[in-house]
């Protein structure tokens, strides 16, 4: 995919009827999207609740967005940078014992197991200067609990490493690791 999202990862441009996207992860600004054929995103208008009740991007929002999409087509060193940091935290994670899944994003979770222990786990973590956010049932099943990191092309080798610590210490005194 290439830094192009989903569809385009898995090669479904031409098997979908529309594609909905965030413009506050990647992007880094505010917002969201759905594309389609003119025709359905005037049904989409007129069906879509929550459309009604929507508000639009700001002037400065929709300049910033158009700002950060340019720049990632224009070059893939933030692309290359967040995937150098994605694989330098999965391999630090790995090392540790955690069990992070099956990614194929960037987006890495760390699975705990029980949503007690894994509430608390992102709680110490924050504690030690790491912000995780706890994922539990229902959003995912009974008893795969997890915390979601999510690396970015800003942070730097050191900052992972203070992180990793984190992991480390955070784990061995909850019996995670």
């Amino acid at each position: 995919g290439k830094g192009a999202g989903t569809v385009k990862h898995f090669g479904l441009q031409d098997k979908i009827d529309f594609q909905i996207g965030t413009l506050s992860k990647a992007i880094g600004v505010v917002g969201g999207y759905v594309a389609g054929t003119q025709e359905l995103i005037d049904w989409l208008k007129v069906q879509s609740r929550p459309f009604l009740f929507s508000t639009s991007l700001t002037p400065e929002s929709s300049a910033a967005i158009t700002a950060a999409v340019r720049k990632l087509m224009d070059s893939t060193e933030l692309h290359d940078k967040l995937w150098e940091n994605a694989n330098y935290l999965k391999d630090g994670l790995k090392e540790l014992g955690y069990d992070i899944g099956e990614s194929e994003t960037p987006i890495t979770p760390v699975i705990i197991g029980d949503e007690k222990q894994t509430q608390e786990f992102s709680k110490r973590l924050k504690d030690e200067g790491v912000y995780v956010k706890s994922i539990v049932f229902p959003t995912v099943p009974r008893g795969t609990g997890r915390v979601r990191n999510m690396p970015t092309a800003a942070h730097t080798k050191e900052m992972l490493d203070e992180a990793l610590e984190a992991y480390k210490k955070v784990g061995k005194e909850l019996g995670v690791i």
